[in-house]
């Protein structure tokens, strides 16, 4: 194999994959605080800390917040850029367009931030495998969870840009290839996703196996339920249903009863989670970095920066008497339910409450944690399987609107389950590349203004700086 100039490349490793760094341990199984360790230090009884910062990486700026917020949801139907019109957000504006090149910022920040993740995961797994002194219940256990989360960042990589390089294990300078950094396909990066997945659900315990201190940790039913969202993005049908039934039958999880619960911080971990960003520790700055203050209400009264701000189009989607409109939509001159006002005067009339930071939560347990599966997800992959494959719809679809306050409905196609999947899952990260994966996404976006053009749109570019410090290795994808 061609070996590249190590001065050039060893540039682009330390961006696209970083440096692991060791999380030191509290009462809460994830702290905000970090150090760094040498190699030499990582013995067996420091496993657990490997497996911490992974999770970790999923509070960085990078990986959850500004940038993705900007890819997932501005760029989609269910969200306008908001802030002030001088406020770009950097590069907000032109996400909110489809305007997108591979030059721009929060294209290159989710390609770095979610490769930095990566490396965490292969180092905690690729040294957690070679302790020959640990309980090997724990040893399996933790190397699930780390497959678990590299499932999920290589998941919102494949999402976001297609086939990306699958990088398992590079430990030194010589491990550095052209095919280390050349693009898998798509197809070859979900089978990738697929095994990590594979392994998990053989290793992890379920979510009730777990003591109360280690509450949030990833689950069997949080990975059966990512592979099953994995698998739907695959059109594997007879995968999901299977999946979904599995997690439906274990009875671990069930519907929040009031919906607007979901999201407020006394509710983080309940019945309805399946997986969440834990976003603990004692600083005020801990959680998803600013994860709520970039969409917290601007101006007069404001708390945040106003940007993701629910569309009218998403406003005058919902049902008269649909419980989810105002639990998902803050409205200029609202009170909230902890007490604090929006003011009349807000720049714009609309902010997202899902990620709305009550002002009754005390400084130093300042942010939320942050839904990344829930059960109603599993209830709407189940009754799409089955408007595809055949089998009970009504069922689960109809426990999604009775909570939500709605008659039930006797709709069974798929168009039916895209519809309430959409209030359902308004601002979970989730409504872009469902459109793409539906295959509406150039009726659906144009339809409404927004200039979604096929064979391009479909996924983000690849960083164009990421291309130049590679030499040509990495591939762009088309029309960009």
């Amino acid at each position: 194999m061609k070996k590249l100039q190590h001065t050039k490349i060893w540039v682009l490793v330390s961006t696209i994959i970083g440096i692991a760094t060791l999380q030191s341990c509290s009462e809460d199984f994830i702290d905000v605080e970090s150090n760094q360790e040498t190699e030499s230090a990582l013995t067996s009884d420091r496993a657990p800390e490997l497996v911490n910062a992974v999770y970790n990486s999923l509070l960085v700026w990078e990986v959850s917040s500004f940038a993705w917020t900007g890819i997932t949801s501005i760029a989609s139907d269910d969200a306008d850029k908001g802030s002030i019109p001088s406020d770009t957000g950097v590069d907000k504006h032109l996400l909110d367009a489809l305007d997108i090149t591979p030059t721009l910022i929060s294209v290159g920040d989710v390609w770095r931030g979610h490769y930095d993740a990566i490396q965490r995961a292969n180092q905690a797994i690729n040294r957690i495998e070679q302790f020959d002194d640990m309980d090997p219940d724990l040893q399996d256990r933790l190397l699930g969870e780390a497959k678990f989360l590299r499932a999920l960042f290589y998941f919102r990589l494949v999402q976001t840009y297609g086939g990306v390089p699958i990088i398992t294990n590079i430990n030194s300078l010589d491990d550095i290839t052209g095919d280390v950094l050349s693009r898998a396909t798509r197809e070859e990066t979900y089978a990738f996703i697929e095994q990590d997945l594979t392994d998990a659900i053989e290793s992890l315990p379920e979510k009730s196996e777990y003591p109360i201190l280690e509450l949030g940790r990833a689950t069997k039913g949080a990975a059966k339920t990512l592979l099953a969202k994995v698998s739907m993005y695959q059109e594997k049908w007879e995968e999901v249903r299977r999946l979904t039934d599995e997690v439906i039958a274990s009875g671990e999880y069930g519907l929040t009863p009031n919906y607007e619960d979901i999201w407020k911080e006394g509710s983080e971990n309940n019945i309805e989670s399946i997986f969440e960003i834990q976003s603990r520790g004692d600083d005020p700055a801990a959680g998803v970095d600013k994860y709520s203050t970039i969409q917290g209400a601007r101006g007069e009264g404001g708390w945040g920066w106003g940007f993701n701000t629910p569309s009218q189009d998403l406003d005058n989607a919902y049902e008269d008497g649909d419980t989810r409109r105002d639990a998902t939509i803050m409205f200029a001159g609202e009170t909230l339910f902890d007490g604090r006002v929006i003011s009349i005067n807000a720049p714009n009339p609309r902010y997202n409450q899902k990620a709305y930071s009550s002002a009754l939560t005390e400084a130093e347990v300042t942010g939320k944690n942050v839904r990344i599966l829930r059960y109603a997800e599993v209830l709407l992959m189940n009754a799409e399987a089955a408007s595809v494959i055949g089998g009970d719809v009504s069922s689960p679809l109809n426990q999604i609107r009775e909570r939500a306050g709605l008659e039930q409905t006797s709709a069974t196609s798929q168009v039916a389950v895209w519809d309430e999947r959409r209030l359902e899952m308004a601002f979970e990260h989730d409504r872009y590349f469902d459109l793409v994966r539906q295959g509406r996404a150039p009726e659906v976006l144009n339809s409404k203004g927004i200039p979604f053009q096929s064979g391009k749109h479909e996924v983000f570019p690849i960083p164009q700086e990421q291309i130049d410090l590679s030499g040509g290795v990495l591939t762009q994808n088309p029309g960009y």
